[in-house]
């Protein structure tokens, strides 16, 4: 028993090591690729569709629009909470008491967390390990870093990961090069991007383009704290 004790011990402590280091490792290098991305690619070999795109940039070349539009969109709450937005979170709990469809709380950190380090099927135990990570990320990442891992790993199509993917697919240019309404395109098909098309948009999807664009006039202008500011 003791040294089934000690090992469990071990295992543990070098899962929160590995945990830890890997955390660290993507505050400075780009991800190279996501769980989904792989599960994915596999489920698309299947039907014999291998497409995958996916193009690491760095944030200054995304479009401030599109970084906008995705927190407009996803958590306006993104750059004061710590991770969590309690407020949503108690909303989105409320309306499922009610029985009411409800799109659920993740903040960005929340989608990051689980995006680059875990697995996409809804379990208390992906769950358990996606608070730790929204924990870890929050300590060790900046917000501005945050929503650049976010904005490179994401979800944007049929294949496609990441911004610079995601405007070339639908719009035939950079990410650099994206117009409010193009940026709020994008982030507007985020909930179900298998699902949705950014271009040419549905009247739903048109629909939400314009609320994203509203919200966007609303909010003013995108600034991240720096270092020394957020402590």
């Amino acid at each position: 028993m003791k040294r089934i004790f000690r090992f469990f011990l071990k295992l543990i402590f070098w899962c929160f090591v590995v945990s830890i280091a890997s955390v660290v490792l993507y505050k400075f290098v780009p991800v190279p690729a996501t769980p989904l991305m792989v599960i994915r690619y596999f489920e698309n070999e299947e039907t014999n569709r291998t497409l995958w795109k996916h193009d690491w940039v760095p944030m200054e070349a995304i479009s401030k629009k599109l970084q906008l539009a995705v927190i407009c969109s996803e958590d306006q709450n993104f750059l004061n909470h710590n991770g969590f937005d309690i407020k949503a979170i108690g909303k989105a709990f409320e309306r499922n008491q009610k029985g009411k469809q409800s799109r659920g709380a993740s903040s960005i950190s929340q989608q990051t967390a689980k995006n680059v380090f875990l697995w996409p099927q809804r379990t208390w135990v992906r769950k358990g390990f996606e608070v730790y990570f929204t924990f870890l990320i929050e300590i060790i990442w900046s917000k501005e870093r945050i929503l650049e891992v976010y904005l490179n790993s994401i979800e944007m199509g049929d294949g496609i990961y990441g911004a610079e993917a995601a405007a070339n697919y639908w719009f035939k240019k950079s990410a650099a090069k994206l117009t409010t309404y193009e940026a709020a395109a994008i982030a507007s098909i985020l909930p179900s991007p298998l699902r949705y098309r950014a271009h040419p948009a549905s009247t739903y999807i048109q629909g939400r383009k314009n609320w994203i664009v509203k919200q966007m006039g609303y909010f003013g202008r995108l600034e991240f704290k720096t270092d020394n500011e957020s402590k």
